[in-house]
């Protein structure tokens, strides 16, 4: 009986001790796995809209008509054509307006390719972007594990169509997301310099094409701006007066959006020989138009003519040669 009650006894003991994580194991549920962190993935920022404009002009036309300049460290793409004459009057630097590309279906493109037939060397610049225009860099939370669920689609810059269709002067900015405030994220170990202000970045870029210009020895230095170029041509005259540089040509011209200083108290006070483009059919550019005139009576400017251009007829191409013959003409009238 004593030994039934010991084998008993040690049946149980091993019983408990062979079962107990076994009983563990139901009644205790296991930890469940951490969730890893999702991490941030950095992306490279956009190509600026302008340099998907460069690349896309680089498959339209000759390799020999692009050259490359550098504006203070900034190197950036030009069209250069040389006048069709034997003896070259000079060179016409032209800057297009805002969304516009060096060689813009409306006014660029025609006078830089209409030009070199009546003795003028044509040189479009390519422009930087303005603030509002340039995307952000975005960073992207993408998890460790796939997942089923689909990827949302990023967003992507829509590429320039051919010519006529690039992104217009209208094109509406993309503001900038503000940041996440996050009191425990860690600060970046190094911070990026900024870049220079868009006024800094178009005056380095209208110095370099200028000292290119220069080393064809021209007998004239012409600046052209067309829409906010305009403003930026008058602008850079009126801070560094080149000496060489005396004739100025504004084709409707627009004040671009940050900077205080109107058209009407810049254009006229230059006092070089001005041509001022602007067409007729357009109420709010004949109000502008009107401004600056009266602002150069005011100062008795020795040399600002307007010229008002026929309102234009939907033909493009005979729009375009119209504004050829009156640019050539008021050209012909003061060099």
């Amino acid at each position: 009986m004593v030994r039934a009650r010991v084998s008993t006894g040690l049946a149980v003991a091993l019983f408990a001790i062979v079962t107990s994580p076994l009983v563990n194991a139901v009644e205790e549920p296991a930890e469940p796995e951490a969730t890893p962190a999702p991490v941030a993935v950095d992306r490279p920022p956009l190509p600026s809209r302008s340099a998907t404009m460069a690349a896309d002009l680089l498959r339209q036309l000759p390799p020999s008509e692009f050259i490359s300049l550098n504006a203070d460290k900034d190197d950036f793409v030009a069209l250069w054509r040389p006048a069709n004459v034997a003896e070259p009057k000079g060179v016409i630097v032209l800057l297009p307006g805002e969304g516009e590309s060096t060689n813009w279906p409306r006014g660029i493109g025609p006078l830089r390719r209409g030009l070199p037939d009546h003795g003028w060397h044509t040189l479009s610049l390519s422009l930087p972007d303005s603030p509002g225009l340039v995307l952000p860099q975005a960073t992207e939370q993408t998890p460790e594990q796939p997942t089923d669920e689909p990827e949302p689609e990023q967003p992507t810059e829509e590429p320039p169509p051919s010519e006529a269709g690039y992104l217009p002067e209208e094109a509406a900015a993309v503001p900038d997301e503000p940041a996440a405030d996050d009191g425990d994220a860690q600060a970046p170990a190094e911070t990026a310099a900024p870049k220079p202000e868009q006024a800094e970045q178009i005056t380095a870029r209208i110095e370099a094409a200028l000292t290119f210009a220069r080393s064809k020895q021209p007998a004239a230095i012409v600046l052209l701006g067309q829409g906010t170029g305009g403003y930026w041509a008058a602008r850079y005259l009126q801070q560094r007066a080149p000496a060489d540089v005396r004739h100025l040509l504004v084709i409707q011209p627009r004040q671009p959006e940050g900077q205080d200083e109107p058209l009407a108290q810049l254009v006229p006070t230059l006092k070089l020989a001005t041509g001022d483009f602007y067409y007729k059919d357009a109420g709010s550019e004949q109000r502008t138009a009107r401004e600056r005139l009266n602002a150069s009576r005011r100062i008795q400017h020795p040399a600002y003519r307007q010229v008002g251009l026929p309102q234009q007829t939907g033909d493009r191409p005979s729009d375009q040669e119209a504004l050829v013959r009156r640019v050539r003409g008021w050209l012909k009238r003061e060099i």
